[in-house]
C-alpha cells in the first residue's frame, strides 16, 4: 500500500517536477570541452579527497574524489580560474585554457610551503582533515572516518571505528563493538553498504549487520549519512553507513603496511596474536590493484551474573576465543578518462568459540532447585562481497552501473549442551542489587548431588544472499541561469534468508551417568561463590561415546526444530529522480523514489500437544506460508546555503522506511498445549512464540537543521536539530487474548506500535592546534516518546533501544615522534523491552581507551592501546536501576604492535 503522501511531500515532488521539465532543453548542450584534473602534493605521493574546486567565471563548482580527481563537463571554449579550496591548506587558483571539443588534464598541487607541511606528516591530522573536507563538500548532513584516522585509535572493527562520530554509538557483544545506532536510533533501522553493495546479516533473524565482522585494515572510509537523497536506498530511518575498501588510485604510489600486534585480556589473562598487512600497486598507468589482509586470534572471556527480577538468578561463566579473517582483493582499469572499471571483493570470516558454565537458581521455598549446565558451541560467521561496475562519460551524459552479489551465513554445527540439576530448600538471594549474592550450603556446591536432566545437541545454520543490479545517468543541465545536474536510476535487490534447525533434546536413560565426573576446580568467577566447574572435553567424549543409548525427546527435538526453520523471501524495485542545483550559495539537491517491496515467507506451525485426559502426546505440524507486497513514493531535499566562505547552514526533509527484522515477520509459530489435572480439574494451558509476517515496515518523517563553522585549518564546529516522526515501529509484547489468540496465557510476538517521534540535539567540535594537540568532542541529546496498545491498555514508552543521550571526547597530541589519544564514549540508559509487567532498561556506559604510538622513522612505528581503562560492566535493570536484569564484566585488554609502512 502506498504510503499517504504530505502536504510538504508533494511540494517537494511539484517542484522537482517543474525543475524538470525546465531542464529539457540544456541552454549549453552545445558545449563540449571538458576538464579532468587531480590533486596532489609536491612530492606526489598523495592525493586529496574532499577539495572543493570552482570554475570561478561560470560559477561552477565540484569536489574531489577520493582518488583526488574531479571532472567539468560541457565547458564552453576558454580561459577559466580553478578555484581550489581544501581545509588545511592555502586556497590556491590555477587558470586553464579549453578549447572547443577538446579534454584538458591538469595535475594541480597543494603547496606544500603552506600549512599542509605538517599535516601530512602523521596521519591524526592528515586523517582528521581528509575527513573534515569530505564532510564539508557533502550533499547530506554526513560524518566521515577516513582510513588514517581509523589507525589512530585502539579500534579492532568498523563498529569501533564508527563510534567516534558525533551522534553514533555501539552496542557491544563480550565487550567488543558489533552494531552501530545512529543518534541513538536501533541498528536494525540503518542501511549497511559495502563498496555500494547492500550486505546481508549472517547472523539469523536480524538485519542488523554487525560490522565487527569487517576488520579495520581493509577499509578505506566510513561514511554516515544523517538524511539521504534520492539516490540512495529509502531503509535508512536511523541512517545509512557506507563502507569502502581500498583502490590502488587512492594512492598516488605504491604502498605496503604490514602490522604485528599482541594483546592481553586480564580478566581471562590470556595473550592473542593479529598480523595485518595491505598493499596498492598501479601495475600499469591504466590498471590498479589493491588488496588487504588481516588475522586476529584472541582469548578472552567475561563474567555474568543475572536475574528475572523475581524468583530466579543466573550465574554464567565465559571462556571465548574469537578469530577473525579478513581479506580484499580490489581491481581497478581506466583505459582513458571517460571510462572505468572496477572489481571489488570483500571476504569475512569470523569464528566465535564459546564454552559457558551457567548456575541457575530457581527460588520457590520448599521447591527451590540448582541447575548446573554447560554451553560448547562454535560458530561461524562469513561475509562474502562481489562488486563489479563501471563509470562512464558519454559526452553530457555520466552513466554509473554496478553487479552486485553478496552472501553472508552462519554456521553453529554441533552444539552441546548439559544440564545438571538438584533440588534445595538452602538457597537464598537479595535480587534488588545490582550483583545478586546467592547463599548456597555445602550441598549445593557438590555435583554428586545433581543429577544429569538434559542433553541437547543442535546444528543451526542461516543463509542470507542478495544480488543486485542499479544503473545511474546524469548530465549537467541549467534551471533557468543556474547551473545544476539532472539523475535518474533504477535498481533491483533479490534477497533470500534461510534459516534451518536441527535439534535433539535427549531427557533420559541418564542412570549410569555421575554428574561428579565432569567436576573441575571452582572457576576464577569474580562475582561471588560460583561453585565446581565442568569438564568440557570428558562431557563431550562422554555424549559421543554414548549417544545411541541416551533416551531422545522426540515431541520436543521436532518442535524446536521445525519451529526455528523458515524462508523468507525479499525482492525491491526501486526508481528515482532527482535533481540538484546552485543557486548563488546555495545548493539545492531534491528527488523522489519510488520503492516495490515483494515479500514472502514459508515456515511451519508447530504444536506440542501433552494432553492427560485424553492420554494424547503429540506434534502437530502445519506448513504455513504468507505473502504481501507494498511500496512506496518517497521524496527527499537537502539544502547547503554557504553564508561565507567559513559558514555552512543544512536543511534536509526526508521520507524513510526501515523493514521488520526477518525473524519478526518470518511464518513460524511454537505452540505448547498442555491439559493437566489440578485438584480433580483437568485444565488447559497454552504458550506460543510467533512470528507476524503482516508486520508492516517503519514509516518516517525525518526533518534535520544544521549550522557548520569550519574556520579555515583543521576543524569544524558545528550544531544541528533533528526530528523524526516514526509510525509502526516494532515492540514484542504479550499477545494472548486479543484477536487470533483467545484462549491463550502467553503469546509472545511482535507487533507495531501506534506511533513514535525523536527528537534532538547533536554538538560537534574537532580541532587540531598548531602546537600539536587535538580535541575532538561531540554530544546528542535526544528524547523519543513511543505509543502502543497492548491488551487494551494504553502503554506511553521511549523509543525501544533509543538513547537518550550520547557522547565521545578525544584528546590527543602529535609531535615529530610521538603520538598520543585518550578516548571516552558515553551511552545513556534506553528502554529494551517490555518484559511481563516490568520494563527492561539497558544501563548507561561509559569507555575509557588510550592509544601511544612511537615513531621509530618515517616508515616504522611502535604502538600501544589500553582498552576499557576503567573496566566498565555491561548493565541491564527492571525498573529501578537496583533490580538486576544483567550484570557482566569483561576487563581490561592491552596491545603492544609495530607497523612498517613500505613506500
Amino acid at each position: 500500500m502506498s504510503r499517504k503522501l504530505s502536504l510538504l511531500s508533494r511540494a517537494c515532488i511539484a517542484a522537482l517536477g517543474l525543475a524538470s521539465l525546465s531542464a529539457v532543453s540544456p541552454a549549453f548542450a552545445a558545449d563540449n570541452a571538458t576538464i579532468v584534473g587531480q590533486l596532489t602534493n609536491t612530492a606526489e605521493n598523495r592525493v586529496y579527497a574532499g577539495a572543493q574546486i570552482t570554475v570561478v567565471e561560470l560559477g561552477r563548482t565540484t569536489q574531489s574524489e577520493r582518488d583526488g580527481s574531479f571532472r567539468f563537463t560541457a565547458l564552453p571554449a576558454g580561459t577559466y580560474t580553478l578555484e581550489i579550496s581544501y581545509l588545511g591548506a592555502d586556497t590556491i587558483t590555477q587558470q586553464v585554457t579549453v578549447s572547443e571539443d577538446s579534454t584538458i588534464t591538469p595535475v594541480i598541487t597543494l603547496d606544500d610551503d603552506s600549512a599542509m607541511t605538517e599535516m601530512i606528516v602523521r596521519g591524526q591530522r592528515s586523517g582528521q582533515a581528509s575527513a573534515i573536507n569530505q564532510q564539508r563538500v557533502a550533499d547530506t548532513i554526513s560524518s566521515i572516518v577516513s582510513a588514517d584516522a581509523i589507525g589512530q585509535f585502539p579500534d579492532q572493527n568498523a563498529a569501533e571505528s564508527l563510534q567516534r562520530l558525533p551522534g553514533l554509538s555501539i552496542e557491544r557483544d563480550q565487550g567488543e563493538g558489533r552494531f552501530v545506532g545512529i543518534r541513538g536510533i536501533d541498528p536494525n533501522l540503518n542501511n549497511v553498504t559495502i563498496n555500494g553493495l547492500n550486505i546481508p546479516s549472517p547472523e539469523s533473524g536480524v538485519r542488523s549487520v554487525a560490522l565487527d565482522v569487517i576488520p579495520s585494515e581493509l577499509i578505506q572510509t566510513l561514511k554516515v549519512s544523517k538524511s539521504v537523497t534520492s539516490d540512495m536506498d529509502a531503509d535508512a530511518i536511523g541512517g545509512a553507513v557506507e563502507v569502502k575498501s581500498l583502490s590502488a588510485f587512492d594512492r598516488k604510489t605504491n604502498t605496503a603496511t604490514i602490522t604485528v600486534q599482541g594483546s592481553q585480556n586480564a580478566l581471562r589473562d590470556q595473550t592473542s596474536p593479529k598480523v595485518s598487512g595491505s598493499m596498492t600497486r598501479k601495475v600499469t598507468e591504466d590498471f590498479g590493484v589493491a588488496a588487504a589482509l588481516s588475522w586476529f586470534d584472541r582469548d578472552f572471556g567475561s563474567d555474568n551474573i543475572e536475574s528475572n527480577g523475581d524468583d530466579e538468578v543466573e550465574q554464567r561463566y565465559y571462556a571465548i576465543n574469537r578469530e577473525r579473517l579478513g581479506a580484499a582483493l580490489n581491481f581497478d582499469y581506466r583505459p582513458d578518462f571517460n571510462n572505468q572499471y572496477f572489481l571489488r571483493t570483500l571476504y569475512s570470516e569470523f569464528t566465535d568459540e564459546e564454552f559457558r558454565l551457567a548456575n541457575t537458581f530457581v527460588f520457590d521455598g520448599e521447591d527451590s532447585e540448582i541447575e548446573r549446565g554447560s554451553k560448547d558451541r562454535l560458530e561461524t560467521q562469513s561475509i562474502l562481497t562481489l562488486t563489479a561496475g563501471g563509470e562512464h562519460q558519454l559526452d553530457t551524459w555520466k552513466l554509473d552501473w554496478q553487479l552486485g552479489y553478496a552472501k553472508s551465513d552462519e554456521d553453529e554445527p554441533d552444539a552441546l549442551y548439559y544440564d545438571f540439576i538438584a533440588e534445595n530448600d538452602s538457597i537464598n538471594a537479595d535480587l534488588e542489587t545490582r550483583i545478586p549474592s546467592v547463599s548456597q550450603n555445602a550441598d549445593a556446591m557438590s555435583l554428586s548431588t545433581y543429577e544429569l536432566d538434559e542433553i541437547a545437541f543442535e546444528d543451526n545454520y542461516t543463509k542470507d544472499t542478495e544480488t543486485s543490479i542499479k544503473v545511474d545517468i546524469a548530465r549537467p543541465v541549467t534551471f533557468g541561469r543556474h547551473k545544476g545536474e539532472i539523475k535518474l536510476g533504477t535498481k533491483y535487490r533479490s534477497r533470500e534468508k534461510d534459516r534451518d534447525s536441527s535439534i535433539f533434546i535427549y531427557d533420559g536413560d541418564f542412570d549410569g551417568v555421575d554428574p561428579a565426573m565432569f567436576a573441575l576446580n571452582t572457576p576464577d568467577w569474580g562475582l561471588g561463590d560460583f561453585g565446581p566447574g565442568l569438564d568440557r572435553a570428558a562431557m563431550r567424549s562422554s555424549f559421543n561415546a554414548n549417544r545411541s543409548a541416551l533416551e531422545l525427546a522426540e515431541l520436543d527435538s521436532e518442535l524446536e526444530s521445525n519451529g526455528a526453520s523458515y524462508v523468507n523471501k525479499e525482492d525491491i524495485f526501486a526508481a528515482y529522480l532527482m535533481s540538484s542545483v546552485d543557486i548563488d550559495d546555495w545548493r539545492i539537491v531534491a528527488g523522489v523514489r519510488y520503492e516495490k517491496t515483494d515479500f514472502s515467507t514459508n515456515g511451519m506451525r508447530v504444536e506440542l500437544i501433552e494432553d492427560e485426559q485424553s492420554d494424547v502426546e503429540t506434534v502437530e505440524n502445519t506448513p504455513w506460508r504468507n505473502e504481501r507486497d507494498y511500496d512506496y513514493l518517497l521524496p527527499s531535499i537537502n539544502v547547503r546555503w554557504a553564508v561565507t566562505e567559513k559558514l555552512l547552514v543544512r536543511g534536509a526533509y526526508t521520507q524513510t522506511i526501515s523493514r521488520p527484522r526477518f525473524e519478526d515477520v518470518a511464518a513460524f509459530q511454537i505452540i505448547e498445549t498442555k491439559t493437566e489435572e489440578e485438584d480433580g480439574v483437568f485444565v488447559t494451558e497454552r504458550e506460543a512464540e510467533v512470528g507476524n509476517p503482516q508486520l508492516k515496515p517503519y514509516e518516517a518523517d525525518n526533518l534535520d537543521l544544521s549550522i557548520e563553522y569550519y574556520p579555515g585549518d583543521i576543524g569544524v564546529l558545528s550544531a544541528g536539530l533533528f526530528y523524526k516522526d516514526i509510525d509502526n515501529f516494532v515492540v514484542y509484547a504479550d499477545v494472548a487474548g486479543t484477536e487470533g489468540w483467545d484462549g491463550y496465557d502467553e503469546v509472545v510476538q511482535a507487533i507495531n506500535g501506534e506511533s513514535a517521534s525523536i527528537h534532538g540535539v547533536e554538538l560537534s567540535w574537532v580541532k587540531a592546534f598548531n602546537n600539536g594537540f587535538l580535541i575532538s568532542t561531540n554530544a546528542t541529546f535526544s528524547s523519543s516518546d513511543a505509543t502502543t496498545l497492548l491488551d487494551g491498555e494504553r502503554f506511553e514508552t521511549r523509543l525501544p533501544n533509543q538513547s537518550d543521550r550520547i557522547g565521545n571526547i578525544t584528546l590527543g597530541y602529535e609531535g615529530n615522534d610521538v603520538s598520543l589519544r585518550l578516548t571516552a564514549a558515553y551511552k545513556s540508559d534506553n528502554f529494551e523491552e517490555i518484559d511481563g509487567d516490568m520494563l527492561r532498561i539497558e544501563d548507561d556506559h561509559t569507555q575509557l581507551d588510550f592509544m601511544a604510538k612511537y615513531y621509530l622513522n618515517d616508515t616504522m612505528n611502535v604502538y600501544f592501546n589500553a582498552i576499557n581503562i576503567n573496566d566498565e560492566p555491561y548493565y541491564h535493570y527492571f525498573d529501578s536501576r537496583n533490580r538486576n536484569a544483567q550484570y557482566e564484566e569483561y576487563g581490561r585488554t592491552f596491545e603492544l604492535g609495530f607497523t612498517w609502512q613500505i613506500q
